[in-house]
């Protein structure tokens, strides 16, 4: 982050009809598998990342993110996806909202360096890395979904 301040506040506000969230993906590959997190409360999949600061570029957010949730140095290859989302979200610091999300997934450059999670969601909930095989990521529950057919393009 520029000047070095990881204080700086998420981009994340309320508004009277909800809160706009910006956001961005790591899509990590290795050996026809994606990097994905699951936490113990949540029965689905997403990807690595996280929302990022004010006066943050993408890629800084995306890079620092990625090292948050997997203690390695990796980076940017190229921004491939531009995702907006709505979503109604049912706990949380804003309570139940709907949110308007935009997302910017980035392809990371290969790191054949093993990952350890050590992160958690931002109400404490614990999270963990996996590496879901691409081709059956038609039969995972997760999201962003279009990641089930996306990241097959990306792998070949």
């Amino acid at each position: 982050m520029k000047g070095g301040d990881t204080d700086k506040q998420d981009i994340t506000f309320p508004t009277k009809d909800g809160v706009f969230n910006m956001w961005v993906g790591a899509i990590i590959l290795r050996d026809d598998k994606v990097l994905m997190v699951k936490n113990s409360r949540d029965p689905y999949y997403y990807s690595v990342g996280g929302r990022v600061k004010l006066q943050e570029t993408l890629e800084e957010a995306v890079i620092r993110e990625c090292f948050e949730e997997t203690k390695v140095h990796v980076e940017v290859d190229r921004l491939v996806f531009i995702h907006e989302n709505f979503f109604p979200l049912q706990r949380g610091p804003f309570g139940e909202t709907q949110f308007h999300e935009i997302s910017f997934f980035y392809l990371m450059k290969s790191n054949e360096v093993e990952v350890i999670c050590e992160s958690y969601t931002s109400d404490g909930i614990d999270e963990r890395l996996e590496w879901l095989p691409i081709s059956n990521l038609q039969d995972a529950f997760l999201f962003p979904e279009f990641f089930k057919s996306e990241t097959r393009l990306l792998a070949s």
